[in-house]
């Protein structure tokens, strides 16, 4: 189990708190002039998966200011969600995940507990086992995973909690992982009050059902990232904040395709770019495609 300091407690506060997303705004969707557009051209890297890595539309204060996108067919690939603490109550980084689980995509299933670091801060459930049973008042936004009824049905959905209420849904799915709502139902961008710039992990169905997994080193504002959203070609609903800063990680091992991708800067605590290695997560989805 990863010790943390006072410090780190502090640093990895980041976009982990209080940043509920409840109103609906269009302000943020005025382009400024010297916003380019967003260009995605997909790559086939495995049976279901394509990947993107693209300029976003506007730089940011460090590095490359990429994007890297999947999109994923839910029906043509298996999720699962692990946790320590249904296991060996051991955080890995998600290579070791990867490695472990036999898993071809690894990244974070939301963000969790400073204080019990096994623990998720919103409902986490894996099959039988219950990570945290409580549910977060004012997130709003659920990714289920596992159908209890396989047949017709994608194996990974992005539920919005106000168009979709969890009591209605909770004996549909194995597996669930709550998270912080950035696109509606709808579509409609939801307002960040707690607006902090960081590295970030996001997921979000388009209009074909595809889940779009979205990562971002280089820091930007959540609100900023959900305007990145709605300039997508296709459009994006059900918009699902999964972490945010050095812990955020996303791993991809399918064939001769390797890529590895490690979060950093968050603004007012952990104020750099030099995060280089894969933080150890007490929970993670993992990903297998089918052959």
């Amino acid at each position: 189990m990863r010790k943390l300091s006072a410090a780190i407690f502090i640093l990895i506060l980041i976009c982990s708190t209080g940043a509920f997303a409840q109103d609906r705004t269009d302000t943020l969707y005025k382009r400024p002039k010297d916003t380019m557009d967003l260009v995605i051209k997909w790559k086939q890297i495995g049976k279901g998966v394509q990947f993107c890595e693209t300029d976003a539309p506007i730089k940011s204060i460090i590095g490359d200011s990429k994007l890297t996108i999947l999109k994923i067919d839910p029906k043509l690939v298996e999720f699962d969600l692990f946790t320590a603490s249904g296991m060996d109550s051991l955080s890995k980084p998600v290579n070791v995940w990867a490695d472990t689980m036999n898993l071809n995509i690894v990244f974070n299933a939301g963000m969790y507990d400073l204080g019990k670091p096994l623990t998720s801060r919103g409902l986490l459930k894996s099959g039988d086992h219950h990570n945290q049973f409580t549910y977060k008042e004012g997130w709003n936004v659920m990714l289920a995973l596992n159908p209890t009824d396989s047949l017709n049905a994608r194996d990974a959905v992005v539920y919005d909690m106000q168009c979709t209420p969890f009591d209605t849904i909770k004996d549909q799915y194995r597996s669930f992982a709550q998270g912080i709502r950035m696109l509606d139902c709808s579509g409609n961008p939801m307002n960040w009050k707690k607006n902090q710039s960081c590295s970030m992990l996001v997921c979000a169905h388009d209009d074909q059902e595809n889940l779009i997994i979205i990562f971002n080193r280089s820091p930007f504002p959540q609100n900023q990232m959900i305007a990145f959203m709605k300039q997508f070609p296709r459009p994006l609903h059900n918009a699902i904040y999964m972490e945010g800063g050095p812990e955020t990680s996303l791993y991809i091992s399918i064939g001769d395709f390797c890529l590895q991708k490690v979060g950093s800067y968050v603004s007012g605590t952990y104020v750099k770019d030099t995060n280089e290695t894969f933080w150890p997560l007490p929970n993670v989805i993992g990903i297998r495609v089918k052959k």
